[in-house]
Protein backbone atom coordinates (compact mmCIF):
# COMPACT_ATOMS: atom_id res chain seq x y z
CA UNK A 1 0.00 0.00 0.00
CA UNK A 2 3.02 2.55 1.11
CA UNK A 3 5.96 2.57 -1.39
CA UNK A 4 8.85 4.52 -0.21
CA UNK A 5 11.36 4.87 -3.23
CA UNK A 6 14.88 6.12 -2.61
CA UNK A 7 13.38 9.28 -1.04
CA UNK A 8 16.19 12.10 0.16
CA UNK A 9 15.62 14.72 2.76
CA UNK A 10 17.47 17.73 3.79
CA UNK A 11 17.19 20.04 6.91
CA UNK A 12 18.79 23.35 4.93
CA UNK A 13 22.31 21.88 4.35
CA UNK A 14 22.13 18.93 6.26
CA UNK A 15 20.85 15.65 4.79
CA UNK A 16 18.84 13.71 7.22
CA UNK A 17 17.53 10.78 4.03
CA UNK A 18 20.10 9.24 1.98
CA UNK A 19 18.00 7.29 -0.19
CA UNK A 20 15.59 5.30 1.83
CA UNK A 21 13.55 2.97 -0.07
CA UNK A 22 11.14 0.50 2.11
CA UNK A 23 6.93 -0.17 2.43
CA UNK A 24 4.41 -0.89 4.27
CA UNK A 25 1.63 -3.43 3.09
CA UNK A 26 -2.02 -3.61 4.61
CA UNK A 27 -2.55 -6.28 6.94
CA UNK A 28 1.09 -6.04 8.42
CA UNK A 29 3.02 -4.40 10.75
CA UNK A 30 6.49 -2.68 9.17
CA UNK A 31 8.79 -1.34 12.05
CA UNK A 32 11.68 1.25 11.36
CA UNK A 33 14.45 0.28 14.42
CA UNK A 34 17.67 2.25 14.79
CA UNK A 35 19.94 3.67 17.36
CA UNK A 36 18.81 7.79 18.71
CA UNK A 37 19.16 10.54 15.17
CA UNK A 38 19.29 8.06 12.78
CA UNK A 39 16.40 9.59 10.30
CA UNK A 40 13.62 7.44 11.42
CA UNK A 41 11.41 10.39 12.54
CA UNK A 42 12.16 12.15 9.33
CA UNK A 43 11.38 9.04 7.52
CA UNK A 44 7.58 9.32 8.73
CA UNK A 45 7.28 13.10 8.98
CA UNK A 46 8.25 12.88 4.85
CA UNK A 47 5.69 10.16 4.74
CA UNK A 48 3.06 12.19 6.32
CA UNK A 49 4.32 15.42 4.67
CA UNK A 50 5.38 17.22 7.78
CA UNK A 51 8.76 17.90 6.03
CA UNK A 52 9.22 17.84 1.97
CA UNK A 53 11.27 15.60 0.63
CA UNK A 54 14.31 16.26 -1.65
CA UNK A 55 14.14 14.01 -4.23
CA UNK A 56 12.56 10.01 -4.63
CA UNK A 57 8.94 8.95 -4.37
CA UNK A 58 6.39 8.32 -2.01
CA UNK A 59 3.23 6.34 -3.19
CA UNK A 60 0.47 5.24 -1.21
CA UNK A 61 -2.23 3.35 -3.38
CA UNK A 62 -0.55 3.59 -6.30
CA UNK A 63 -0.74 7.43 -6.33
CA UNK A 64 2.50 9.94 -6.11
CA UNK A 65 1.70 11.49 -3.43
CA UNK A 66 5.50 13.20 -2.75
CA UNK A 67 4.01 16.75 -3.16
CA UNK A 68 0.44 16.50 -1.26
CA UNK A 69 0.19 18.10 1.70
CA UNK A 70 -0.37 16.97 4.94
CA UNK A 71 -4.42 17.42 5.06
CA UNK A 72 -5.00 15.76 1.67
CA UNK A 73 -2.26 12.86 3.06
CA UNK A 74 -4.96 12.50 5.99
CA UNK A 75 -7.79 12.99 3.27
CA UNK A 76 -6.30 9.64 1.85
CA UNK A 77 -6.47 8.13 4.72
CA UNK A 78 -3.04 8.45 6.22
CA UNK A 79 -3.32 8.83 10.14
CA UNK A 80 -0.38 10.20 12.13
CA UNK A 81 0.79 9.08 16.02
CA UNK A 82 3.74 11.58 16.28
CA UNK A 83 6.44 11.38 18.99
CA UNK A 84 5.31 13.44 21.97
CA UNK A 85 1.88 12.73 21.17
CA UNK A 86 0.70 16.44 20.57
CA UNK A 87 -2.73 15.85 21.94
CA UNK A 88 -4.03 19.14 22.88
CA UNK A 89 -3.78 19.68 26.99
CA UNK A 90 -6.86 21.88 27.32
CA UNK A 91 -9.49 20.26 25.32
CA UNK A 92 -11.26 17.52 27.15
CA UNK A 93 -10.77 13.74 26.16
CA UNK A 94 -14.05 13.66 24.16
CA UNK A 95 -12.77 16.97 22.18
CA UNK A 96 -9.90 15.47 21.35
CA UNK A 97 -11.05 12.28 19.81
CA UNK A 98 -13.69 14.83 18.09
CA UNK A 99 -10.59 16.48 16.23
CA UNK A 100 -10.57 13.56 14.32
CA UNK A 101 -13.88 14.20 12.61
CA UNK A 102 -11.94 17.05 10.21
CA UNK A 103 -11.73 15.33 7.29
CA UNK A 104 -14.66 12.68 7.57
CA UNK A 105 -18.36 13.16 6.25
CA UNK A 106 -20.73 14.16 8.37
CA UNK A 107 -22.48 10.81 8.48
CA UNK A 108 -19.11 9.35 9.81
CA UNK A 109 -18.41 11.80 12.70
CA UNK A 110 -18.71 9.61 15.63
CA UNK A 111 -16.14 7.76 18.37
CA UNK A 112 -15.39 4.01 16.74
CA UNK A 113 -16.54 1.55 19.75
CA UNK A 114 -13.37 0.16 19.38
CA UNK A 115 -11.21 3.56 21.06
CA UNK A 116 -13.20 2.63 23.80
CA UNK A 117 -12.82 -1.26 23.38
CA UNK A 118 -8.81 -0.92 23.19
CA UNK A 119 -8.45 2.03 25.81
CA UNK A 120 -11.45 1.67 28.49
CA UNK A 121 -9.86 4.39 30.31
CA UNK A 122 -10.60 7.17 27.58
CA UNK A 123 -14.29 6.59 28.07
CA UNK A 124 -13.85 6.94 32.39
CA UNK A 125 -12.12 9.94 31.28
CA UNK A 126 -14.48 11.83 28.74
CA UNK A 127 -14.57 14.81 30.86
CA UNK A 128 -11.37 15.29 31.90
CA UNK A 129 -8.58 17.45 30.06
CA UNK A 130 -5.89 15.86 28.11
CA UNK A 131 -3.34 17.56 29.94
CA UNK A 132 -4.46 15.94 33.20
CA UNK A 133 -4.32 12.72 31.79
CA UNK A 134 -0.69 10.45 32.63
CA UNK A 135 1.79 10.31 30.19
CA UNK A 136 0.38 6.89 28.79
CA UNK A 137 -3.15 7.63 29.55
CA UNK A 138 -2.15 10.59 26.54
CA UNK A 139 -0.39 8.55 24.12
CA UNK A 140 -3.89 6.10 24.12
CA UNK A 141 -5.77 9.22 23.56
CA UNK A 142 -3.40 9.66 20.98
CA UNK A 143 -4.24 6.40 18.87
CA UNK A 144 -7.30 6.89 19.61
CA UNK A 145 -8.09 10.20 18.01
CA UNK A 146 -5.88 8.57 14.59
CA UNK A 147 -8.36 5.68 14.95
CA UNK A 148 -11.21 8.22 14.81
CA UNK A 149 -10.12 9.17 11.54
CA UNK A 150 -10.84 5.20 9.62
CA UNK A 151 -7.43 5.13 8.68
CA UNK A 152 -6.34 2.83 5.81
CA UNK A 153 -2.42 3.76 7.19
CA UNK A 154 -1.62 4.15 11.00
CA UNK A 155 1.80 5.86 11.45
CA UNK A 156 3.06 5.98 14.37
CA UNK A 157 6.51 7.35 16.16
CA UNK A 158 7.85 6.12 19.44
CA UNK A 159 4.06 4.93 21.00
CA UNK A 160 6.34 3.41 23.79
CA UNK A 161 8.43 6.48 24.83
CA UNK A 162 8.06 7.58 28.53
CA UNK A 163 5.53 4.60 29.12
CA UNK A 164 5.15 2.73 32.01
CA UNK A 165 5.25 -1.01 31.17
CA UNK A 166 1.34 -2.19 31.88
CA UNK A 167 0.30 0.77 29.57
CA UNK A 168 3.19 -0.40 26.75
CA UNK A 169 1.38 -3.65 26.81
CA UNK A 170 -2.15 -1.95 26.57
CA UNK A 171 -0.75 -0.23 23.36
CA UNK A 172 0.87 -3.27 21.95
CA UNK A 173 -2.29 -5.50 22.34
CA UNK A 174 -4.37 -2.51 20.71
CA UNK A 175 -1.71 -2.49 17.71
CA UNK A 176 -1.51 -6.23 17.13
CA UNK A 177 -5.50 -5.72 16.87
CA UNK A 178 -6.19 -3.48 14.79
CA UNK A 179 -2.85 -5.51 12.27
CA UNK A 180 -5.37 -8.54 13.14
CA UNK A 181 -8.80 -6.70 11.26
CA UNK A 182 -7.06 -6.63 8.14
CA UNK A 183 -7.63 -3.42 5.57
CA UNK A 184 -4.65 -1.32 7.50
CA UNK A 185 -1.00 -0.63 7.08
CA UNK A 186 0.79 0.19 10.06
CA UNK A 187 4.33 1.70 10.21
CA UNK A 188 5.78 1.82 13.72
CA UNK A 189 9.06 3.58 14.18
CA UNK A 190 10.48 2.21 17.77
CA UNK A 191 12.96 2.13 19.86
CA UNK A 192 12.33 -0.68 22.32
CA UNK A 193 13.80 -3.56 20.80
CA UNK A 194 10.89 -6.33 22.07
CA UNK A 195 8.19 -4.67 21.28
CA UNK A 196 9.36 -3.98 17.71
CA UNK A 197 9.71 -7.69 17.90
CA UNK A 198 6.47 -8.92 19.70
CA UNK A 199 4.31 -7.37 16.50
CA UNK A 200 6.88 -6.91 13.23
CA UNK A 201 5.98 -8.47 10.13
CA UNK A 202 8.47 -6.87 8.67
CA UNK A 203 11.57 -4.67 9.50
CA UNK A 204 14.14 -2.39 8.64
CA UNK A 205 17.08 -0.99 10.19
CA UNK A 206 18.46 2.45 9.62
CA UNK A 207 21.70 3.98 10.08
CA UNK A 208 22.80 7.42 9.26
CA UNK A 209 19.95 8.18 6.97
CA UNK A 210 20.27 5.14 5.37
CA UNK A 211 18.67 2.03 5.45
CA UNK A 212 21.32 -0.91 5.99
CA UNK A 213 19.04 -4.07 6.74
CA UNK A 214 15.88 -5.21 6.72
CA UNK A 215 13.60 -8.76 6.68
CA UNK A 216 10.97 -10.34 8.24
CA UNK A 217 9.94 -10.47 11.84
CA UNK A 218 10.99 -13.98 12.07
CA UNK A 219 14.59 -12.74 12.29
CA UNK A 220 14.29 -10.59 15.02
CA UNK A 221 14.29 -13.53 17.33
CA UNK A 222 16.63 -16.09 18.24
CA UNK A 223 20.93 -15.37 17.41
CA UNK A 224 19.23 -13.49 14.70
CA UNK A 225 17.49 -10.83 16.80
CA UNK A 226 20.45 -10.96 19.85
CA UNK A 227 22.60 -9.43 16.69
CA UNK A 228 20.17 -6.90 15.66
CA UNK A 229 19.63 -5.79 19.18
CA UNK A 230 22.98 -5.19 19.55
CA UNK A 231 23.46 -3.21 16.54
CA UNK A 232 20.95 -0.60 17.24
CA UNK A 233 22.23 -0.44 20.85
CA UNK A 234 25.84 0.91 20.08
Amino acid sequence: MLEIDAITLHYGAAQALKGVSCAAVEGQVTTVLGRNGVGKSSLLRAVVGRHPISGGAIRWQGRDISRLSPPDRAAAGIAYVPQGREIFPLLTVRENLETGYALLPRGQRMIPDEVFTLFPVLKDMLNRRGGDLSGGQQQQLAIGRAMVMRPRLLVLDEPTEGIQPSIIKDIGRAIGWLRDQGGLAILLVEQYFDFARDLADTFYVMDRGEVVQSGSGSEMTGAQGDALRRRIAV
